[in-house]
C-alpha cells in the first residue's frame, strides 16, 4: 500500500493534460537552453583570424557572418530543437556544410571552372558533443 487514494494516484497519470503539458513545456524549455548552449559554443569555437584554419580545427571567422547566422528553433512536429547556421546565399549555400564535413567547392567565374578539394572543419558536432555532457543536469528538477 502506497497511501495514495485512487483520485490522488489517477491525478498523476502521464495521460492527465495537466502532466503532458508540464512535461511538454518542460522539453521545449530543456532543448532550448540546450540549443542555445551549442549555438554558443560553436560561436566561440571559431576565432578570427587570416588564413585557412587547419583541418579539424573550427574554421576561422573571416567576416563573421557564419558565427554570426547561427540559430536553434525547437522543432515541434519532431520534438526536438534544431541548431546550426542559416542558408544566406544560393551561390555559397553548401559552404557550411563543406566546412563541416569537407567535399568539394566548385567555382565558376570569367577565368573557367576551379575545383577545390575542402577538409573538414568542423564546429557544430564538436559543440553538441560537448554541450551533451551537459544536458542531464538541465533535466534536473524541470518538470514543476
Amino acid at each position: 500500500m502506497i497511501g495514495l487514494t485512487i483520485r490522488q494516484a489517477q491525478s498523476g497519470f502521464f495521460d492527465r493534460s495537466r502532466v503532458i503539458a508540464a512535461t511538454s513545456a518542460a522539453e521545449r524549455r530543456v532543448l532550448s537552453r540546450f540549443g542555445a548552449f551549442v549555438r554558443q559554443r560553436a560561436r566561440t569555437s571559431m576565432r578570427r583570424s587570416d588564413g585557412t584554419a587547419p583541418p579539424g580545427s573550427p574554421p576561422y571567422a573571416h567576416t563573421g557572418l557564419l558565427r554570426t547566422h547561427l540559430y536553434f528553433a525547437w522543432d515541434g512536429s519532431r520534438r526536438s530543437v534544431v541548431v546550426g547556421p542559416a542558408r544566406l546565399n544560393q551561390k555559397a549555400g553548401d559552404a557550411p556544410r563543406v566546412l563541416e564535413y569537407g567535399g568539394v567547392v566548385i567555382r565558376r567565374d570569367g577565368n573557367g571552372t576551379r575545383v577545390t578539394r575542402v577538409r573538414p572543419r568542423p564546429f557544430m558536432v564538436p559543440a553538441f558533443n560537448q554541450e551533451l555532457q551537459r544536458l542531464p543536469p538541465l533535466w534536473r528538477s524541470a518538470i514543476r
